[in-house]
């Protein structure tokens, strides 16, 4: 099961403890945010795209964000083209709904979106569709380990935690 892969993962920080398992589904921004009462903008969803040469890039995001085209084609250098249903769990190690940066398949790249500054405390998945933990931005840094820091979404430069 996906969510024992984040947990193995997270038991190298000491904070595996820290998974909440809640008893609805948390799978989209909407639900997770109702499930802990909280701002959707503190869900720190990982969205998936197609990397060039069938590899994947995963970035973490505020809730209330969407990709921005062409900052992200900037950026990457191809068209962002999120993973089928399909091939998220077979190339990630985690199911849609349950997708986030902890204890991922070899050669995932991750990232985090500078949207995600704004607040204290963020509540990625853990590899489940009912599981968040809650992180600081230092922690959420350190247990995610990413590549860079990056500025690709929009829609959340004029909001306030």
């Amino acid at each position: 099961m996906s969510i024992e892969k984040a947990r193995e993962y997270l038991s190298k920080f000491g904070v595996e403890n820290r998974i909440v398992e809640l008893p609805v589904s948390s799978a989209t921004v909407e639900l997770a945010a109702k499930a802990l009462g909280r701002e959707p903008g503190m869900i720190a969803k990982t969205i998936s795209f197609y990397d060039k040469d069938g590899g994947v890039i995963l970035i973490v995001a505020a809730g209330d964000t969407k990709i921005d085209n062409k900052r992200f084609k900037e950026r990457f250098g191809l068209k962002a083209k999120m993973l089928t249903h399909e091939d998220a769990e077979k190339l990630i190690g985690h199911a849609v709904g349950g997708i986030c940066p902890f204890g991922v398949n070899e050669g995932v790249r991750v990232f985090l979106d500078e949207s995600l500054k704004r607040f204290e405390t963020v509540f990625p998945a853990c590899g489940s569709s009912n599981s968040e933990i809650e992180l600081t931005i230092e922690e959420l840094e350190k247990y995610a380990a990413p590549e860079d820091w990056i500025d690709v979404c929009k829609g959340w430069e004029n909001s306030q935690n």
